[in-house]
């Protein structure tokens, strides 16, 4: 290992052995210059790439400081171009976020949409599509399970730092309990057609009765697996145990000119932590 390698792997392994949280901004993703795979073939292998490309690059260029400074907080991010919009271009310009619960902890909605808003500097985002957390084996959803992240959505809505919520593959009959109970409803339903090649007419007509967007997607159930996280941040940090750190929420964001429906920036948030023994 050459003196650089082994100074990066020093300075990874002191930082991350202290910190409690760990905060990654992987920047704006349409110049994907800094990722090793120009085209991946998934939603997940992208993030992959992207969270090692960020640590490594991260890590390769920040100075260790003193150990009485050592922060319980990391917040990887690569100096670049920002996303941040400016007063000018925001009406031209539709914020659209994904966001993918990996536990059951309503305050982590909020810290990621606060995240967003403050990479881009808008006091609001346009739309937020939830996926609350995978279920163990056997179960199946229930309204029970989406009510508190639907409830800490419609506070965030009701103090203006999103415009319109939606849901992630939800069938006829879940989709209209949550309209039902919801005090602010669904604006839009994203269907996976890898398990349904065809929406399902009930479904369909359901969502145009009550003006619902039906959306489509290809991402997976689990979008990140512990393991595979564990490996994306081991690969940048050599010889390092990570085998304590849990994903929390990652957060996708596309910045869309409204004129002309192309993409001007798309990138990830994503926020792990330290089990605690």
């Amino acid at each position: 290992m050459d003196t650089q390698n082994s100074n990066v792997n020093a300075t990874a392994k002191t930082l991350l052995n202290h910190a409690k949280t760990l905060r990654l901004h992987t920047g704006n993703l349409v110049n994907r210059s800094r990722l090793k795979k120009k085209c991946p073939s998934s939603p997940s292998e992208e993030l992959q790439d992207c969270i090692r490309a960020t640590l490594s690059d991260w890590f390769s260029t920040t100075r260790l400081p003193s150990e009485t400074d050592l922060p319980d907080t990391l917040d990887c991010s690569i100096p670049q171009p920002t996303d941040a919009i400016t007063p000018e271009e925001r009406e031209e310009l539709k914020v659209s976020v994904k966001l993918f619960l990996c536990e059951s902890d309503q305050s982590s909605i909020r810290d990621a949409v606060e995240m967003a808003c403050q990479t881009l500097a808008v006091s609001q985002l346009d739309s937020v599509i939830i996926a609350p957390p995978g279920l163990l084996e056997g179960d199946s959803q229930t309204l029970t399970h989406l009510q508190p992240a639907w409830e800490e959505l419609e506070a965030l809505v009701r103090s203006q730092r999103i415009a319109a919520i939606g849901t992630s593959d939800l069938d006829k009959d879940l989709l209209e309990q949550l309209y039902n109970w919801a005090q602010v409803k669904p604006s839009s339903n994203q269907v996976n057609l890898a398990s349904c090649c065809v929406m399902p007419p009930d479904l369909t007509a359901f969502a145009k009765e009550f003006d619902i967007q039906l959306l489509t997607h290809n991402d997976p159930k689990e979008l990140m697996s512990a393991a595979t996280f564990q490996e994306a941040v081991q690969e940048s940090t050599q010889d390092l145990n990570v085998a304590d750190w849990r994903l929390q929420w990652v957060l996708r964001y596309s910045i869309i000119v409204k004129s002309r429906g192309i993409i001007k920036a798309k990138g990830y948030h994503v926020s792990a932590r330290k089990a605690i023994p």
